[in-house]
């Protein structure tokens, strides 16, 4: 089943990520490998950027995986300036928790969108 344009607001509440993801949870992105549900606890309430809408453009049920292509869209706490960042992640799900995913997004978008970096194309 693929699932295309479901808004929903996403909130900082911990309480509700602690049932969803599971405490040794593996997170693989940037990069990095880390282990551990305090990692996205850290990055769910750190202070700065906040996700002011959540679009989930599809969603790709297979097995005990799910990979997700979404937008965000953030709101620069200091300026209010909004910009929409796209993303894809993969989730590998066990006993209803996420025990894995692995994800990139566009940060080089999103600081271009808050005015960060200059909006110019970039020279090869």
């Amino acid at each position: 089943m693929v699932r295309r344009y479901l808004r929903t607001f996403v909130t900082k509440d911990l309480v509700e990520l602690r049932a969803v993801v599971a405490e040794d949870v593996q997170i693989y992105g940037s990069g990095t490998a880390v282990r551990g549900r305090h990692y996205v606890e850290q990055a769910v309430a750190s202070p700065g950027l906040t996700v002011v809408d959540l679009e989930l453009v599809e969603l790709f049920p297979a097995g005990d995986r799910v990979t997700v292509s979404l937008a965000l869209t953030y709101r620069r706490d200091a300026t209010g300036a909004t910009a929409v960042q796209s993303a894809c992640k993969m989730y590998r799900l066990a006993e209803g928790r996420i025990v894995q995913f692995w994800g990139e997004q566009d940060l080089f978008g999103l600081l271009r969108g808050l005015h960060m970096l200059p909006d110019v194309p970039i020279r090869f």
